[in-house]
C-alpha cells in the first residue's frame, strides 16, 4: 500500500479528501489554498481514516467523521 498526496485547487468548504484506488493505494487530495498548519492538519485528519481502515467501514461517513473530529 502506497500513499499518494496531491494539492489541488477545491472549494474552501473542502479541506482534503481520500480516494482508495484499485491498486489498495490511497491518494490524498488536499486543498492548495489552505495555510500549511491546516493543510498538515487535514493531512493528518485523511491518514488517521486509513489508519483506522474507514473506508471498508459500513459506517455513514457523517458517522466516521464524527469519531475523528
Amino acid at each position: 500500500m502506497s500513499i499518494f498526496i496531491r494539492e489541488m485547487k477545491m472549494p474552501l468548504t473542502i479541506r482534503a479528501f481520500t480516494v482508495p484506488d484499485a491498486n489498495g493505494d490511497y491518494n490524498i487530495y488536499i486543498n492548495n489554498d489552505l495555510s500549511e498548519e491546516a493543510k498538515q492538519k487535514s493531512l493528518n485528519h485523511e491518514k488517521e481514516h486509513i489508519e483506522n481502515n474507514d473506508f471498508l467501514s459500513s459506517e455513514l461517513a457523517r458517522v466516521i467523521e464524527m469519531t475523528r473530529d
